[in-house]
């Protein structure tokens, strides 16, 4: 028995070893790359060589045409107000769909779900033209609108499972106490319903904030985002790529995400099997 449990545990350590290696191996790469010297950009040696840090201020520079801080206030926009759109009318949704019997209830279920499911390159065409046609092209409105619909499905499916398993026995009863209908969900649900509200807001964000082939058709110089900017990096001469500043850039933009994963991974665990099954 004992040898079973010791080798069930090794296989456990092992699959956990290899899903980080799998993970975190291309980001490792991308941060020894930002750290070596552009002379030795293409170095094989799997650990730092050459430090400088002359790659992270060719990325934040500016007199080569890249603009990437003015991109990562881009994306700071695009990504909240996505979030923040996509949270609020998601949690009204589910909340109407998880409380209320209604007719074609169903029907509103299976849209939302197919809209999940909708191919993002579908979509260029169709919405270039018509934010063309709107004068709509280089404003936040053509990247923040798309992206709301990428993100609400996953909103509300997540928020709904989460209210289907809340006892609205305490909405009764704060109604019974005089509260209204409002001030119950405000007051006793929207608290207990904080560790899904978390979970779907960091999602939406990180899954706004990598987005790029929308914003690549909709976006100007102007307004673009991150990924972007970075997809457009120009060098000293239209023959020699930055491949070391890329990865810098790629790193400032990634490194932030990743932190505050790990920072709140215990929330989003939390708020992801909320509306699982208790046994």
């Amino acid at each position: 028995m004992k040898s079973r449990i010791s080798w069930a545990a090794v296989g456990h350590f092992a699959g956990i070893l290899f899903i980080i290696f799998w993970g975190l191996a291309p980001f490792y790469w991308m941060v020894v790359t930002a750290l070596r010297h552009k002379d030795h950009t293409f170095d094989t040696t799997p650990w730092p060589t050459h430090l400088t840090l002359d790659n992270f201020r060719d990325a934040l520079a500016t007199d080569k045409g890249n603009d990437f801080l003015g991109a990562l206030t881009n994306s700071l926009v695009i990504s909240l107000a996505t979030t923040a759109l996509a949270v609020l009318v998601g949690v009204f949704t589910a909340y109407a769909l998880a409380r209320y019997e209604f007719p074609g209830k169903g029907i509103v279920t299976g849209v939302i779900l197919a809209a999940s499911m909708f191919p993002a390159i579908a979509l260029v065409t169709p919405l270039f033209q018509l934010f063309g046609d709107l004068d709509w092209i280089g404003t936040y409105r053509a990247m923040i609108i798309p992206n709301i619909s990428f993100a609400l499905p996953l909103t509300i499916y997540t928020l709904l499972s989460f209210f289907r398993q809340l006892p609205w026995e305490l909405e009764e009863a704060a109604r019974v106490d005089g509260a209204t209908k409002a001030q119950a969900f405000r007051k006793i649900l929207l608290p207990l319903a904080a560790p899904a509200l978390f979970t779907t807001a960091i999602i939406a964000f990180i899954t706004t904030w990598n987005e790029f082939m929308l914003a690549r058709q909709l976006s100007s110089t102007d307004t673009e985002p991150v990924t972007v900017a970075i997809a457009r990096f120009s060098g000293p001469s239209a023959f020699e790529y930055p491949y070391a500043a890329t990865m810098a850039a790629g790193a400032l933009v990634t490194i932030p995400l990743i932190i505050m994963v790990l920072i709140f991974q215990h929330r989003i665990v939390a708020g992801l099997t909320a509306g699982g099954v208790k046994g």
